[in-house]
């Protein structure tokens, strides 16, 4: 048994997970204490959910986030303490690498309810820093801004951006933030889905159009999202391709000088 007398400076740094699990109890402990004893990783569950129940500490922000990102906190602890963090706390712990998966998906689905109640730039700054899950979700956001901010994340991942231009709600931004990214405007699977979005401005789609093979244009008339005017180019674009033994229309003179006409106007 462990002797609980002792100074709880040196309960905390004690081998035995039975005294530690006291210690996480102990109603000495101060926040710095229970701070270094989160450090702890050979920390029991039992300890922390001792800790989690300490009346002295229930207020300390910094504690409940150690809780939550301890990789050995039961999910019956961390899930609920979840509620009681800021924002950028919950970002903290999606980004976190020893959290459980469904921990991190909690965090993210709690920043994301808030939305309505954050600032703009608070959202600024989770699209450029958040999780690639949180990511994928502003790339819907309303605000211009945000949608140029969130195309540069780093764990923003091609899955997401197809998925987000496919949705029926994605904004005019995102289509034309796509348009001119760097990276993502060459992506295969991107420029599909942005044949698929009204937002894509015409000279874009005449641009992909070009550049993608037949049997991928193909793949795309088949999809029941296309406008009408996307549609009946494609569909003009497939036609002259088959006269001309699969080269791209645009290969005449006068189909590119349209497109340039085109894409000029878009831009201006």
């Amino acid at each position: 048994m462990a002797d609980v007398l002792q100074p709880i400076e040196r309960l905390i740094h004690d081998p035995s997970p039975e005294v530690l699990c006291a210690a996480a109890g102990d109603c000495r402990l101060t926040e710095d204490l229970a701070l270094a004893l989160l450090e702890r990783r050979d920390l029991p569950a039992s300890g922390l959910e001792q800790l989690a129940k300490h009346p002295a500490l229930k207020k300390s922000r910094k504690v409940l986030l150690a809780l939550v990102t301890h990789p050995h906190t039961p999910r019956f602890v961390s899930l609920p303490l979840l509620r009681h963090l800021h924002t950028f706390e919950l970002m903290q712990v999606a980004l976190t690498p020893a959290v459980a998966a469904d921990v991190k998906a909690a965090a993210d689905e709690a920043i994301f309810n808030r939305r309505q109640t954050i600032s703009l730039g608070e959202r600024l700054t989770l699209a450029k820093r958040g999780s690639g899950r949180l990511a994928g979700a502003l790339l819907l956001d309303s605000e211009p801004r945000v949608v140029e901010a969130v195309v540069d994340n780093p764990k923003l991942t091609e899955a997401l951006v197809v998925k987000a231009l496919m949705k029926d709600r994605a904004p005019q931004a995102l289509a034309e933030a796509i348009c001119r990214h760097p990276k993502w405007s060459l992506r295969r699977e991107v420029q599909r889905a942005l044949l698929c979005n009204p937002g894509t401005p015409l000279g874009r789609v005449l641009a992909i159009a070009d550049s993608l093979p037949i049997e991928a244009l193909r793949e795309v008339m088949r999809q029941s999202r296309l406008s009408e005017n996307v549609r009946q180019y494609l569909n003009r674009e497939l036609e002259a391709r088959a006269a001309g033994k699969g080269e791209p229309q645009s290969q005449t003179r006068i189909s590119q000088a349209r497109r340039r006409a085109v894409v000029k106007a878009d831009r201006g």
